[in-house]
């Protein structure tokens, strides 16, 4: 059960984007690969478990597999026709389940189909193999039996999930750990992760967040301290099965994987992040990657439009991280060039008399330009979206929220401003109050001991409930389990305790709009970790490197590297204004620009894994990162929060620290 796809490889060879690497695995050596040259039948079923069909959702469009040959995607727990003229492939987990599922449709007399190509996602056992071969009906009905490896959710061009929603709960819970269900998550996300590096035929470094009892005596180990050391275990086992099983996997290692847990940092799935992306999926309502609105009909009245807010829209992936305002100044300019340059837009504004077009007006525009629908519905779109986030942030005052969001992370604000803040702001959402008070205790845990909890409390006028995530943000990093002090790590800054900052101002980059001096934390690890200068006895390897590997990361890295010349349009608090021709890498077209045209020139990869859930501002800081870098870094986890997911996690997740008396309110 091996492969010999040779340019998956990103050593010398034609470079593919992970997705694009995904999913021409799935059309070309799945699909592709059952078109038998002595059969007559053209067209096959695809038949997939509830895993397998998100897994290929992910990654491929009804119209990719209906041109290899799919007339029809079934699943394989539903009942279904025979087709008995028809060749079938079977995308699915390697269970008994799924394998008695399969034998029962091939089985007997009349089977449902001519044909049956089985394809399992990650490694199948002998058990479940020697199953399939004592059924001697089956036998001659069998076209083929592959391990793809394949059972990651690509939700990205760089970054994937493992589908583990409830991992917080599962891995860092009260007495979770020795359960079945920690086990299965722990094992499941192992086996999920590996299946990554079986398709790219990346062999990594395997390195994790130690447990701070490791590095300080008078820390006591909790049990989600444990967890990236397990997993790191567990992936670099599946990986070393992989060596032998399949005939074209590395043998010496290719690339790095780093696995760390979100205690690394609580505040980056709280804080506002102010790109386009992020505030979407923050501030809207939508529904995964699904936004709603509604479109005007041949009636008069409206309908309900659902879009897909990703990849093959060119707007969204030229603005999806871009800051929110430089996103709105770009979307008016792309209309005022449009209208420039068609006679019946011009026509039609000047009936504004100059004024700013609505969405309505965009909505009219498309039935006197029809040979323009598509590009102005999409423009009309994001107009409107632009427009709906730029009217919550006026409504919410979230620029004053973010600022102090900011002022506290960097060290410029503390206990006084806060209080002052929540005395004054009286309209600010019970939402927005919470989040800020999560991020208060992140830094000053100590500030919840005793009746201080309750004090603030009534002053931000939280309830129970929402005090139950504010503590458990406390104890998600660490504190409570050093008797004399707060738990330190390395990268919140020993110089800037006095200020309680936690994250230090970037004095190499210059922050161009109002409020987007934020980064997330693994921004400064993946950097680390490129250079080399990861401490070891933090982040220790499984499989210890050679000195020579990592003078080649950094000199492929030296090499190819070009430094834009430094912006000074450095804006604090003023406005949203930024130099229209700053490229600082933050916005996505920038990052395309470089990443999409220089991919034949990258280093090694950089895989960072995130247990417990990331966010959408460390999504952003890969894509950032792969350009400034030039290697491709691709993040993973178990899940993608946006705020709101994070707090409801937040307050299910119950420590063993943690017990209601300890809230004293």
């Amino acid at each position: 059960m091996s492969f010999s796809d040779s340019d998956l490889s990103s050593q010398g060879r034609d470079y593919k984007n992970f997705r694009h690497v995904t999913r021409d695995r799935l059309l070309s050596e799945m699909l592709q690969s059952t078109r038998a040259k002595d059969s007559k039948s053209t067209w096959k079923v695809l038949i997939m478990d509830k895993i397998t069909v998100k897994v290929i959702s992910h990654s491929c469009k009804m119209a990719d597999i209906t041109e290899e040959g799919v007339s029809l995607v079934e699943d394989l727990y539903k009942r279904r026709q025979p087709l008995p003229s028809m060749d079938a492939v079977y995308f699915i987990q390697p269970t008994k389940e799924n394998v008695v599922m399969f034998l029962s449709d091939m089985s007997g007399r009349s089977p449902l189909y001519k044909k049956a190509y089985v394809f399992f996602s990650s490694p199948v056992n002998k058990e479940l193999v020697a199953h399939i071969k004592k059924d001697t009906s089956v036998l001659p009905r069998l076209g083929g039996l592959s391990e793809m490896n394949l059972e990651y959710f690509a939700i990205d061009s760089q970054g994937f999930t493992t589908d583990h929603e409830t991992a917080m709960e599962e891995l860092l819970g009260e007495n979770v750990e020795g359960s079945h269900m920690y086990n299965d998550c722990l094992n499941t996300m192992a086996t999920r992760i590996s299946t990554a590096f079986a398709s790219l035929r990346e062999f990594p470094y395997v390195r994790y967040r130690a447990a701070k009892s490791s590095l300080d005596a008078s820390t006591v180990t909790t049990l989600h301290d444990l967890v990236p050391t397990k997993l790191a275990a567990a992936v670099w086992n599946c990986l070393s099965r992989y060596k032998t099983k399949i005939c074209d996997f590395p043998q010496r290692e290719t690339c790095e994987l780093l696995i760390v847990d979100r205690s690394i940092d609580q505040i980056a799935p709280i804080i506002h992040e102010w790109t386009y992306d992020a505030m979407c999926h923050d501030l809207l309502n939508m529904d995964g990657n699904k936004y709603t609105h509604e479109v005007p009909n041949k009636t008069g009245s409206t309908d309900k439009k659902e879009v897909i807010l990703e990849d093959h829209d060119p707007i969204w992936l030229e603005l999806r991280h871009a800051h929110i305002a430089d996103a709105s100044e770009r979307l008016h300019e792309k209309m005022t060039n449009f209208i420039s340059k068609n006679k019946a837009a011009q026509i039609h504004h000047g009936s504004r008399d100059g004024g700013e077009l609505s969405t309505r007006d965009l909505q009219k525009m498309v039935q006197a330009l029809p040979q323009y629908t598509e590009q102005i519905d999409k423009l009309s779109l994001h107009v409107e979206i632009a427009g709906k986030i730029n009217g919550i942030i006026r409504e919410q005052g979230l620029r004053e929220v973010g600022q102090l969001e900011q002022d506290l992370v960097f060290g410029d604000a503390g206990t006084k401003e806060l209080i002052n803040f929540l005395r004054t702001k009286q309209d600010i959402s019970r939402e927005n109050k919470l989040r800020l008070m999560m991020i208060y205790a992140s830094i000053y845990p100590e500030k919840f001991e005793c009746d201080k909890a309750s004090k603030l409390m009534q002053l931000a006028q939280l309830s129970s409930d929402d005090m139950i995530a504010v503590n458990n943000m406390r104890y998600l990093g660490g504190y409570g389990t050093k008797k004399s002090s707060r738990s330190g790590f390395t990268l919140k800054f020993d110089a800037y305790k006095k200020k309680h900052a936690v994250r230090k101002e970037r004095k190499s980059e210059e922050v161009t709009w109002q409020l987007s001096k934020f980064y997330p934390l693994i921004e400064e690890l993946i950097e680390k970790l490129s250079k080399g200068e990861l401490p070891k006895d933090e982040y220790p390897c499984m499989n210890d490197p050679s000195s020579s590997f990592h003078k080649t990361s950094q000199d492929v890295s030296a090499t190819t590297t070009h430094h834009a010349p430094a912006q000074s349009m450095r804006s604090r608090r003023a406005t949203w204004a930024r130099s229209r021709s700053s490229d600082d890498g933050y916005s996505s077209d920038s990052v395309l620009r470089h990443s999409s045209s220089d991919f034949k020139k990258m280093g090694q990869r950089i895989f960072i894994f995130i247990i417990g859930g990331a966010t959408r501002s460390e999504l952003r800081v890969v894509h950032k990162l792969t350009s400034k870098l030039k290697r491709e870094i691709i993040l993973g986890s178990s899940s993608i929060d946006d705020p709101s997911q994070f707090i409801t996690k937040l307050k299910m997740l119950s420590p063993e620290e943690i017990s209601l008396d300890d809230l004293e309110i």
